[in-house]
């Protein structure tokens, strides 16, 4: 287990959250790599898309595994110019985790979750690096990350 990875578990358990952290054998920096390893349907998985405002405030649109997010939808949900997707580099400062491996929770930021997130009991986000993820109920995401469910996607 590697620090990013600690870090997570850590976080979970210290807010007792209805959640499983499994670190696997493969990447599961894609969608389509986690589903194939944890061997769900890509719809039970979460994307995290890091966006950066014009004055720097990171902000984390929460979608299913085979949506996109939209940066036009973020900037009406927010009432701001539209951002920009962030970088690697971006994202690690602002995250504290390395790109495909960011959960939805568990760090500053603006978090703005999918109405089709909350459709389902649990899913699968982020474990902290690309080779784990989280098994977290859909209501402890958003107790966590204390997102606003709005339209988002494509």
């Amino acid at each position: 287990m590697n620090s990013y990875e600690l870090q997570v578990k850590e976080y979970l358990h210290s807010k007792n959250a209805d959640a499983q952290h499994f670190i696997l054998g493969q990447s599961c920096h894609t969608v389509e790599e986690a589903a194939k390893a944890v061997n769900v349907p890509v719809n039970e998985l979460v994307k995290n898309i890091c966006m950066v405002d014009q004055v720097g405030r990171l902000i984390v649109a929460v979608v299913k595994g085979e949506d996109r997010a939209s940066t036009s939808r973020v900037s009406k949900a927010l009432n701001i110019e539209r951002p920009r997707l962030a970088n690697e580099k971006e994202v690690l400062e602002g995250t504290g985790y390395p790109a495909g491996g960011v959960p939805s929770f568990g760090f500053e930021a603006i978090f703005l979750v999918d109405p089709r997130v909350t459709e389902l009991e649990y899913v699968y986000t982020g474990g902290g690096s690309p080779n784990s993820l989280v098994k977290i109920k859909v209501e402890d995401l958003l107790r966590l990350n204390r997102g606003k469910i709005v339209r988002v996607r494509k």
